[in-house]
């Protein structure tokens, strides 16, 4: 079988397709590789290292070493990530708001969960703006499915809680050049201005709870590598306003059921998402794309790719806790021990489980939601 040439790698904040090169990205965009110390200490303070920490889900940082460096000299830490409504959610992005309530309980740190309906009615053709701001609401419920702490979860809405927000957002986008933010965005006179406006929005929330403390709060973004260019922005005026560094922590893709790029809304097929029916969910799983060969024949001579497979993206990504098992699977699938068919009847049957189970505490969370909005 001859190799297929690689697809053009396209990563920004609003789009990811193409072949992922993590080394390139790190280069290009010029953040730190995640170490082992930083790993070790986070797992210190948590009691336990986490499957996304022990698998290298989280690829690259700035400045995570001096965020726990500041909690550890007795500071209050917090937390920000957010959600841009356009759709549901799905598999993807769950994977940081788990991570968020990992680093919660490990840090005693409030989360501040961004609902950015204003900028997906800005950006989607196809969507108004009461479909963007309803679909924030539908939204934060898997939020708060994950299990974060009511106590120390604020969820809002860019519309619904502007009284909160405007006053940080106007001092931050008096710091930034149109230069500045063309370069980094890569705006263009097509583009309305309001999402040109949108960066200010965004790095706000960088400082939304030193505004409300009262003092500086040092701030950790757990992400995905796409939204780096925002924190970019942020960190270049931040202490031009009198904030620290925003600091991050950036996950890779988890990948969509077809082949190339991360999971999309945009490709209902090929994603999974939480109010999908769990038998729905899982016949997509017997359709995805693997790193099988072509017969039966072929596999058992030599043996499955794991490296491009996305069936045992799913496995290493969120649904085998155990690492030997995980192993284990990886080998059979190398030596042809195991066929592709197999490996995604036992998915199928995880993620239909996770899904029964998440919801439910979903249309729990209807009942207190009211909790988790930012007051």
């Amino acid at each position: 079988m001859t190799d297929e040439p690689k697809k053009e790698m396209v990563v920004t904040p609003w789009e990811v397709s193409g072949d992922i090169d993590y080394d390139k990205l790190i280069d290009q965009f010029g953040v730190q590789r995640m170490t082992k110390e930083i790993e070790e200490k986070i797992a210190k303070h948590a009691g336990f290292k986490h499957l996304q920490l022990r698998r290298g889900v989280y690829l690259s940082h700035r400045d995570t070493d001096w965020w726990i460096k500041e909690y550890e000299k007795g500071n209050k830490v917090g937390l920000y990530t957010g959600r841009g409504p356009s759709g549901h959610v799905h598999l993807g992005h769950l994977l940081p708001w788990f991570f968020c309530k990992y680093l919660q309980e490990a840090f005693d740190a409030d989360l501040y969960f961004q609902m950015t309906d204003d900028e997906k009615f800005l950006q989607r053709d196809d969507l108004t703006l009461e479909e963007t701001i309803a679909l924030t609401y539908e939204n934060a419920l898997d939020v708060i499915a994950c299990g974060l702490d009511p106590e120390k979860t604020h969820i809002f809405s860019d519309t619904e809680h502007i009284g909160h927000l405007y006053k940080i957002a106007l001092n931050v986008s008096k710091k930034v050049t149109y230069n500045t933010a063309k370069a980094i965005f890569g705006f263009n006179d097509s583009n309305n201005i309001g999402i040109v406006w949108y960066p200010a929005m965004q790095a706000m929330t960088c400082f939304l709870e030193s505004e409300r403390e009262g003092k500086n709060t040092p701030c950790l973004i757990p992400a995905a590598i796409d939204q780096d260019p925002y924190w970019r922005m942020t960190r270049d005026i931040a202490e031009k306003l009198g904030y620290y560094k925003p600091a991050q922590i950036h996950a890779k893709f988890l990948p969509g059921l077809a082949e190339g790029g991360k999971m999309s809304s945009s490709q209902p097929d090929s994603a999974i998402f939480t109010t999908d029916p769990p038998k729905k969910a899982g016949k997509k799983v017997m359709k995805a794309f693997t790193g099988g060969r072509d017969t039966v024949e072929e596999q058992c001579e030599l043996g499955g790719r794991p490296e491009i497979c996305n069936v045992y993206a799913y496995y290493y990504f969120m649904f085998e806790e155990n690492d030997a098992a995980l192993v284990e699977r990886e080998m059979k699938c190398k030596n042809g021990e195991i066929l592709c068919g197999e490996c995604k009847k036992t998915l199928a049957k995880r993620v239909e489980v996770f899904l029964t189970d998440f919801q439910k505490k979903r249309e729990e969370a209807r009942e207190v939601l009211d909790q988790y909005l930012l007051k």
